[in-house]
């Protein structure tokens, strides 16, 4: 045998690159490597980049500035499963930062993402898919990405699965998800609720809290709620409040069961099943101040529904509300008040508190935690609202002082409801006295002046309320509350502007009040406000006419109308009628006016004493309001030459008077001659020495000081009134009492005028010659003897409120104007059980002096009338 040669091997192909084994220490250069098309390397250049990422933020960062994320995102799609799990697993550490994720959503890899969460993929792939997501779903954009790739569906059956991380991840993506209404809605079109109920009896806590979590969001929902009900839902909530182990979970129970006490089927059927009262007993016996709260606000949410207030009526719930009341928590105090709040719409509710409760709050008005004394205040305006046991009870609790304490809160819900109930305490008399006894109007002034809306309505309404009297209305014009009152007029919020009209109707009626709210320019902003359509209201109106009350002649000339409750005093003036919106000038600045054209201003004025002292040389010339003004001797000496025997029997005047001066104080004709002869020898006497006094400074060559202005004197006006309250105001029968005043008045005016010679009765000449006499367009009432409707009508309305006989004063249209008066019907007189009916009257000053035109149909009587 020949000796064995060894056979050498065969080298290895040329083309074929040797295998080499690479050891690397730095980050940079395994990103590189993910570029690599081998697999192996792909998949341990993934598997070194997962371990460096799970270190810390630090190499996360690195790996972004690296570069790392781009071709990661590649990897998601890769065909080996063992690369793509890898990169899976970096996803899932890599989104827990934000520049990562602000770049995954720039590289739209949302939907690769998703993909791994398919069923057939391993639970590894899901756990760190599920976990990327739940990072990225924090953020809103990436939540709509999220729902718009359709990843909702696979995290729903991802909930069922074996592994407690992919169920955990899962299911706090779906709670970042349901943040979102539309997100809901799918949700439940997915039948997620059995699933997320199924978590609550994992072993892990997280799980549990996240899953209760989801469900307090979508039960909001009434469809969500009914879903849980039909589910057998709430017996697993109850479950948990009864499982002392699962008290870390007590408190999220609890807010979703509030949700479900929303749904009144809900609340029946924990009703039904004892579930009620084990919650309510649950929330009275438990330490922990959440649970405490949260039970509360459980209450509160379900109390919002009639039948809900009943069946926890039924459950005394009230006893347990009461008994929170008194916990050492603010939060607890709080949510109780609210859940009281709401239960007041039950009016069994309101009388338990009656006793128990409103003692409990009152002392909470005094805490000083300023959302606890909001809360308090809240409920005690509920439970004082149209209940005056209620605010009886507040009252005797020291309840005054802590409101009126509240009014200077930093919280403006606290000032408003404090206001709340005040308002309520003031609808009854006593209360009322008491409340002003506190100083009320001057702690109102703080809220008047709040920039809140709430707080200024409730503000003025509490003005309104409590300024009933002379004594309130003072104070509060002396503190200066009529001011913020006036400039809550001009608030953009309908509910400010209708409470400041009603706070100021009720402060105008008395005069120095309304006086000053006219000043403040009140009254003007009321006209603006009722000349708009969308701005005017009731309130305003009627604060409006209130204050015009104080103020006729405006009242007479923008409504034309004046009442019998409007009753004519000295310094009324007709103007004639004005548009609205027209300012009407002050009677000074009138009297102060050249005569022009215009129709003249009609001046009352019974003040005998009005007219200044004139000089010698104006007494016997013509009068001029403010420059020449004739005096009261030659007034005094005109009436001499009367020959008027007295209005009972008038008789035609010799001659007609031609100017002012020879319109003097007439005389009764019921004196006996032979004294009145020695009275006006007296009253010659009189004033010879009032000349000589008026004189004296002149001849001196003093001058008398300015005196302040006064208006134009009407001594005729004077007589009228002495005479019709001498003779008219003794006849008993008030229709007989109108006829002679109007046969009075048309005697004083020119008499009976036939309608078919109206047109040769010159009153305009008479009117003319007056006001060219006086030098002003003002002319006293009592100066005219040539008179038409407007004149007669509004003498007879001055007069007759002097001396009590009710009457209206109408405006109508070309110099018409007549008066109305309210009869009884002589008819219905001693019928039994019924008071005779009042008819209304046309009172003719004209045609037929006296005659009474009964008003039916007004166009037609005034047809016939006028």
């Amino acid at each position: 045998m020949g000796k064995k040669i060894k056979k050498e091997s065969e080298p290895p192909p040329k083309d074929v690159f040797d295998p080499l084994t690479i050891e690397s220490k730095k980050a940079a250069t395994v990103v590189l490597m993910l570029n690599s098309p081998e697999e192996e390397i792909l998949a341990k250049a993934c598997e070194a980049i997962y371990r460096f990422a799970l270190k810390g933020e630090e190499n996360k960062a690195t790996l972004l500035e690296l570069g790392a994320v781009e071709p990661l995102t590649k990897l998601l799609n890769h065909e080996d499963k063992i690369v793509r799990r890898n990169a899976t697993m970096i996803f899932g550490i890599l989104a827990s930062n934000n520049d990562v994720k602000k770049l995954l959503r720039e590289l739209d890899v949302m939907n690769s993402v998703i993909a791994q969460l398919a069923a057939e993929e391993e639970v590894v792939i899901h756990e760190f898919a599920s976990l990327c997501l739940a990072n990225m779903s924090a953020e809103y954009t990436s939540k709509v990405q999220i729902f718009e790739q359709g990843g909702l569906e696979p995290l729903i059956r991802l909930l069922s699965s074996p592994d407690p991380d992919v169920k955990k991840n899962s299911i706090e993506c779906i709670y970042n998800l349901v943040q979102d209404f539309q997100c809901q809605a799918t949700l439940q079109e997915l039948n997620a609720i059995p699933p997320i109920l199924d978590l609550l009896k994992s072993e892990y806590p997280i799980i549990q809290l996240l899953a209760l979590k989801t469900l307090d969001v979508i039960t909001n929902d009434k469809e969500c709620r009914a879903m849980l009900r039909d589910s057998q839902g709430v017996d697993h909530l109850i479950k948990i409040l009864e499982t002392k182990e699962l008290s870390d979970l007590h408190i999220e129970a609890l807010s979703v069961l509030a949700n479900c006490l929303e749904d009144m089927d809900t609340m029946v059927m924990i009703q039904q099943t004892g579930g009620l009262k084990k919650l309510l007993s649950f929330a009275e016996n438990s330490t922990i101040p959440d649970i405490q709260k949260n039970a509360a606000r459980a209450i509160t949410k379900a109390a919002y529904d009639p039948e809900n207030r009943k069946l926890f009526h039924e459950q005394e719930v009230e006893k347990c509300l009461v008994t929170l009341l008194g916990s050492e928590n603010d939060g607890t105090k709080i949510a109780a008040s609210q859940a009281i709040s709401a239960m007041c719409e039950n009016s069994g509710s309101k009388e338990f508190f009656n006793n128990q409760g409103i003692p409990q709050l009152i002392q909470l008005l005094k805490s000083d935690n300023e959302e606890v004394r909001e809360a308090s205040a809240f409920a005690l305006a509920n439970l004082t609202t149209c209940n005056p046991a209620n605010a009886n009870a507040a009252a005797e609790g020291d309840g005054i002082d802590a409101l009126i304490n509240a009014l200077s809160s930093k919280r403006d819900g606290a000032i408003a409801n404090a206001a709340t109930v005040l308002t309520n305490m003031a609808m009854q008399e006593s209360l009322r006295l008491s409340i002003q006894s506190h100083d009320v109007m001057h702690a109102l002034l703080s809220p008047l002046h709040s920039a809140n809306t709430v707080v200024q309505s409730k503000a003025a309404l509490t003005v309104a309320a409590t300024a009933c009297d002379v004594e309130a209305r003072t104070e509060l014009r002396n503190s200066g509350g009529l001011e913020p009152l006036v400039k809550l007029l001009h608030s953009k919020n309908d509910e400010v502007r209708r409470h400041a009209s009603w706070a100021i109707m009720v402060c105008a009626s008395d005069e120095p009040t309304a006086a000053e709210l006219c000043r403040l320019g009140a009254l003007d902003i009321l006209e603006e406000i009722n000349l708009s359509v969308s701005r005017k209201n009731k309130f305003s109106e009627a604060a409006h006419n209130k204050l015009l009350n104080h103020h006729l002649s405006l009242k007479y000339s923008q409504t034309g109308y004046l009442s019998s409750s409007n009753i004519i005093t000295d310094g009324v003036y007709d103007y004639g009628r004005i548009n609205p919106g027209t300012k009407l000038l002050p009677l000074k600045d009138l009297c102060l006016q050249e005569p022009s054209d215009q129709r003249a201003i009609l001046l009352i004025n019974s003040k005998s004493d009005a007219s200044p002292t004139p000089s010698t040389e104006d007494k016997s010339s013509d009068v001029g309001y403010g420059r020449s003004i004739s005096s009261s001797s030659s007034l005094r000496r005109a009436s001499k030459d009367k020959t008027n025997a007295g209005f009972g029997s008038p008789t035609e005047e010799k001659s007609e008077p031609t100017s002012g001066r020879n319109t003097a104080l007439s005389k009764s004709a019921t004196k006996e001659k032979g004294s009145r002869k020695g009275r006006v020898k007296k009253e010659e006497e009189k004033v010879k020495e009032e000349e000589e006094v008026a004189v004296a400074p002149k001849l001196t060559g003093e001058g008398s000081p300015d005196k302040e202005w006064l208006p134009p004197s009407d001594p005729d006006f004077c007589v009228y009134v002495y005479e019709v309250t001498r003779s008219i105001l003794p006849i008993t029968s008030i229709k007989e009492q109108v006829e002679v005043l109007a046969k009075y008045v048309a005697e004083k005016m020119g008499g009976k005028i036939p309608k078919e010679k109206l047109h040769d009765f010159s009153w305009e000449l008479h009117i003319s010659e007056l006001k060219f006499q006086l030098k002003s367009n003002v002319v006293p009432i009592g100066l005219i003897k040539k008179g038409i409707f407007y004149h007669r009508a509004l003498l007879f309305k001055a007069l007759a409120d002097r001396i009590g006989i009710g009457c209206s004063l109408v405006r109508g249209e070309y110099g018409r104007a007549w008066n109305e008066v309210k009869l009884m019907n002589e008819s219905r007189k001693g019928v039994t059980g019924a008071l005779p009916p009042q008819e209304t009257y046309i009172v003719d000053l004209m045609f037929h002096p006296g005659a009474l035109i009964k008003l039916r149909s007004r166009e037609a009587d005034l047809y016939r009338f006028l």
